[in-house]
């Protein structure tokens, strides 16, 4: 057995691996797997030179790598197979043996036995959060029109980006290439929160502006700071599956709240039975229904969080793109310390590749979370961080958003024309005045996921609605969540009469 797997002839030809490369994974195989046992003595460089055909200097070379990765010792006496842990999961060698025809050592890519060797012995290690998280959605290809909060990526202004990235690289001392401040660039936060006060009526000074990993990394963060395992959490339904994510992952105690025309509704009762320590809204655009939290239910939210201790991480992820009349303020400015975690992110309004987002926190909470903050972050993506501060200071932020909003107010007229015209089941528009999305909402007897998927088949990147609610399938989330902002006017009559078919044929 291993004399035919290291002495079998080696693979030629145009895609190959090299000789020192197959040569290395032979022996490799042959030692974890037990067919060279722990100190066997390896074959001569003269032996193997000779019936492979390689010069020695390739022996050698594979010799040397396999001592210095630990394979195979070697002393005055040559060179040897080192002792491993074999129990651990390796096939012994009298297994290995009754083997009469094993596939072509040449094929056996480096490391290849090794993780078959441990795959047995790492099932069922993960955490329990990890086993029991199922997936919310199937995000498909995201080039495709129709795809759900994509924004219109072909008319971003890369000149002007790339200007900024220059501008920020000539002005940056080389220190910036270093670990940075945990928080952000203070560059970038002061930037951020003067358009905050300004643009969404956010209360804050750049001190309690945290930049993060795009808005996913500041609900884990809100997560982290600000509960333990095994509190309960409130959330949208339905909702952003990203937020039950974050939730999972902090071991919360999840509670879905429905939602109607006016956002969130909490039951009265548990206020009193179950407290929430987080609670989570998006009362601009509510996602993905695009409903808006009413006034009197903003008010009553901070209220009764007040007085039972909770957090409110109001996720404000495309408020920028309002429709008609002015955007909505944000929460978190209505009253004075509002327990209001704001969180907020760039995808949208710049390009989901940036990943940067941020978290608001309030002035109450930012004396405790400080020093956290300073073990929990590492300062970094610091020309990124510079090059969009600079983007904002010169008005470009600004006058691109002023083009995206006149851009998507047609595109979501013309979708729903499109959608008046050719979509000829019944149906309700949702999505409010706002976004990158619309959500029809079907009877129950078009299964929206069978629709999605048909019609990701068929070029295009619908959302189903049930797959953002935590219950079984109803008539309140049943429909399909449709983009707009990466779909040309052109195309929406096509592409509706297309996923009309679709449905017709599935329903």
């Amino acid at each position: 057995m291993t004399h035919s797997l290291i002495f079998s002839p080696l693979a030629t030809g145009p895609g190959a691996p090299s000789r020192q490369q197959q040569l290395l994974a032979r022996f490799k195989q042959a030692i974890l797997g037990g067919q060279l046992a722990a100190g066997g003595r390896l074959p001569s460089s003269r032996a193997l030179c000779e019936e492979l055909q390689v010069s020695r200097n390739t022996v050698l070379a594979v010799y040397e790598q396999l001592v210095a990765e630990g394979y195979a010792l070697a002393d005055r006496q040559g060179t040897r197979a080192a002792p491993l842990a074999h129990a651990s999961g390796a096939a012994p060698a009298s297994h290995a043996l009754k083997t009469s025809h094993p596939a072509p050592a040449a094929q056996v890519a480096p490391g290849a036995a090794k993780q078959r060797v441990g795959a047995a012995s790492t099932t069922g290690r993960q955490s329990r959060r990890v086993s029991t998280m199922t997936p919310t959605r199937d995000a498909g290809d995201r080039s495709l029109p129709l795809t759900p909060g994509m924004p219109a990526l072909n008319r971003f202004p890369v000149n002007a980006w790339l200007r900024a990235q220059e501008r920020a690289l000539k002005q940056a001392p080389s220190h910036v290439l270093g670990y940075g401040d945990p928080l952000g660039e203070p560059a970038l936060r002061e930037a951020i929160a003067q358009y905050l006060r300004v643009a969404r009526g956010v209360r804050c000074e750049a001190s309690q502006v945290v930049v993060t990993e795009g808005a996913q990394g500041a609900l884990s963060l809100c997560v982290r700071l600000f509960s333990n395992p095994g509190e309960t959490a409130w959330m949208e339904d339905p909702g952003y599956g990203g937020v039950r994510a974050a939730f999972h992952s902090g071991d919360l105690k999840m509670v879905s709240m429905p939602v109607d025309g006016d956002g969130i509704v909490i039951p009265e009762r548990l206020w009193r039975t179950r407290p929430a320590r987080l609670v989570h809204v998006t009362p601009s655009h509510q996602y993905p229904t695009g409903a808006v939290l009413s006034l009197a239910r903003r008010l009553e939210l901070i209220a009764r969080a007040r007085e039972a201790g909770s957090w409110i991480i109001e996720d404000d992820y495309d408020s920028e793109f309002r429709h008609r009349g002015h955007p909505v303020p944000a929460m978190q400015g209505l009253l004075p310390d509002a327990p209001v975690l704001y969180v907020g992110t760039f995808s949208k309004t710049m390009f989901p590749a940036l990943r940067i987002g941020f978290l608001v926190l309030p002035e109450s909470a930012g004396e405790g979370a400080w020093p956290a903050l300073a073990e929990m972050l590492r300062g970094g993506h610091r020309l990124e961080q510079l090059a969009l501060a600079e983007f904002i200071a010169c008005g470009q932020f600004s006058r691109h958003l002023g083009r995206m909003r006149r851009l998507y107010r047609d595109r979501q007229q013309a979708l729903r024309e499109a959608l008046a015209q050719n979509l000829d089941v019944p149906h309700e528009v949702l999505g409010g005045d706002g976004g990158l999305h619309l959500t029809a909402r079907l009877p129950l007897r078009y299964e929206d996921t069978a629709i999605s998927a048909a019609a990701r088949a068929a070029g295009m990147n619908v959302g189903a609605l049930s797959s953002f609610s935590s219950a079984r399938r109803q008539a309140a989330s049943n429909g399909l969540v449709i983009g707009y902002g990466n779909t040309q006017e052109e195309q929406f009559a096509a592409l509706v009469r297309r996923l009309a078919k679709i449905v017709r044929g599935l329903g």
